[in-house]
């Protein structure tokens, strides 16, 4: 029996050691990525994170992805700073292995600002940026400085003819930026209790990863009237009223830049996608039949269409529209002897989209069970300019159908090709829609896409897609001059980029998230025969 005991106890003891020492090794000293996070303003629409060592910068060496996401120059002026100060002889040991934070803050003075933020591990004193030798002493000016409550300085970097500042807000956290504003921001800021910011990755998966992607949908509206001239763009705008938090992990290829991980929503948020966390993952292919010229798309996959529009009713209901839907309908009822929406439902398909093209075409594509069930339902609420189009007799009907998304479209022409509803705004969109149709002109026969589409998930329930040359008209007339001389001049740029995808997948009330850009590959855009 003693025997037992003695086993026993040493079993839990022996248990205990080895758990303190996994949790150690996820854990290592001096890498806090919680607190580390907790000092960068919450008016940050991405972070992105790595980790400061070798392994990191050799794999991206020569590799175009990064200058062309982030620019050349800001990751020329980023990676001067790093070796001039965090990787010099006397500070290096203080930073390696630590994690470092670039996020991306929207500002007055139409531009976009990163903020550097990380670590140091507890021997490293600040006095010592006094004592640097060699390079580093040559090509920086560094001053103390007082910037709000917080220990600053005012770095001049030589090589760069610019001024980095810097400020220490405690237990050796440091961040920097070359706009002094958003340091400021930064000396100030404290976040509120409670609050639902970004949530880092758990220590085990975020040592596995090679960077992460958090993004901010909350802040996405701002940042998109820094870019746009037009604040009323529909361009990801039902990502943009989205408020959620995504955390996601690289997954490193050569090509592109992909990311996975979740989008968390915020409790008891009124959101229109937040509706399609509610339905099943779904196949894709209406993507199948988007147009060899199109710029951006915006598609919806519901497995139940009927709990989507019973959602989607007290969607409206919460959005305070509930009222005006209702006398819609009933006006409807009362004039074409229809009730529409039941009549629609029970027709409508799995998966649903618009598209914009280099042409500034709009198109809503809805795939339906049956076309010629359908055919005298459109009829009955619609002015008919031929036996094959006709245009709404009521506004709004769309938004109430299908949702805010398609909000766009208040009083459309239709018309049906095959299971297909089309929707567009003159009968000349329909028409080049229907040439499209008719001679297979789809963008999925080209082989950029289908070399990007391969890179993709097959399942989503909201997906965005942008490709960048069909996009450019469009940028030309929408950005602010600063941003598309930017977009057009950058070499490397974004426009070196083919296309992004941006998918939501239903997964446990929040969305599984797939993010990817992938670089164009020369003479790959003729279309199939």
């Amino acid at each position: 029996m003693k025997r037992l005991i003695v086993t026993t106890i040493f079993l839990i003891i022996a248990t205990v050691l080895v758990t303190v020492l996994y949790f150690k090794n996820l854990s290592p000293p001096g890498v806090r990525t919680g607190q580390v996070m907790r000092a960068i303003p919450d008016n940050a629409v991405a972070v992105f994170e790595f980790g400061n060592e070798k392994g990191f910068y050799d794999i991206f060496a020569g590799n175009q992805l990064l200058s062309t996401f982030v620019g050349p120059g800001k990751l020329h002026e980023l990676d001067t700073l790093r070796k001039l100060l965090i990787a010099s002889p006397q500070l290096d040991q203080f930073f390696t292995g630590q994690n470092i934070f670039v996020s991306l803050h929207p500002t007055n003075n139409d531009n976009i600002d990163l903020l550097v933020t990380t670590s140091a591990s507890k021997a490293f004193s600040a006095t010592m940026f006094n004592h640097l030798t060699g390079n580093a002493k040559s090509a920086l000016q560094i001053a103390p400085m007082q910037i709000a409550a917080s220990q600053g300085y005012n770095i001049y970097v030589k090589p760069l003819n610019k001024h980095f500042y810097l400020i220490k807000t405690g237990d050796n956290i440091f961040s920097g930026s070359f706009s002094k504003d958003l340091v400021d921001h930064s000396a100030i800021y404290q976040q509120d209790k409670g609050h639902n910011g970004f949530v880092p990755l758990p220590e085990q998966q975020n040592a596995n990863s090679l960077a992460n992607l958090y993004i901010n949908y909350n802040q996405l509206n701002q940042f998109f009237d820094q870019l746009f001239l037009n604040k009323t763009t529909d361009l990801f705008k039902s990502f943009r009223m989205l408020p959620a938090y995504a955390a996601l992990n690289l997954n490193y290829k050569s090509d592109a830049l992909m990311f996975n991980g979740f989008t968390t929503k915020r409790n008891n948020a009124t959101s229109y996608l937040n509706i399609f966390s509610a339905q099943q993952p779904v196949e894709n292919h209406l993507k199948d039949i988007f147009p060899a010229t199109t710029a951006y798309s915006t598609s919806f996959a519901v497995s139940d269409p009927k709990k989507f529009e019973t959602d989607l009713s007290q969607w409206h209901d919460k959005a305070g529209v509930g009222k005006e839907k209702n006398e819609l309908l009933n006006k409807v009822k009362s004039e074409a002897g229809l009730f529409v929406k039941p009549e629609f439902e029970k027709l409508l398909g799995n998966e649903f989209a618009i598209v914009t093209t280099r042409y500034f075409e709009k198109f809503a594509i809805i795939s339906v069970k049956d076309g010629s069930k359908l055919f005298p339902v459109m009829m009955n609420i619609s002015n008919m300019v031929t036996d094959k189009v006709g245009q709404f007799n009521y506004e709004k009907l769309p938004f109430f159908l299908l949702g805010d998304a398609f909000s766009i479209f208040r009083k459309p022409y239709f018309m049906i090709i095959d299971n297909y509803l089309i929707l567009a705004t003159s009968v000349s969109e329909l028409e080049s829609y229907n040439d499209t149709y008719f001679n297979r002109k789809f963008i999925g026969k080209t082989d950029q896409y289908t070399q990007f589409d391969n890179l993709l998930a097959e399942r989503s329930n909201v997906a965005f897609f942008i490709n960048f040359k069909n996009m450019q008209p469009l940028l030309k007339r929408d950005l602010k001059r600063p941003f598309y001389d930017a977009f057009e001049n950058s070499d490397p740029g974004w426009k070196n980029y083919y296309g992004a995808a941006f998918q939501l997948t239903a997964s446990d009330r929040n969305f599984y998230t797939n993010f990817c850009m992938r670089l164009n590959v020369p003479d790959t855009s003729a279309v199939k025969k």
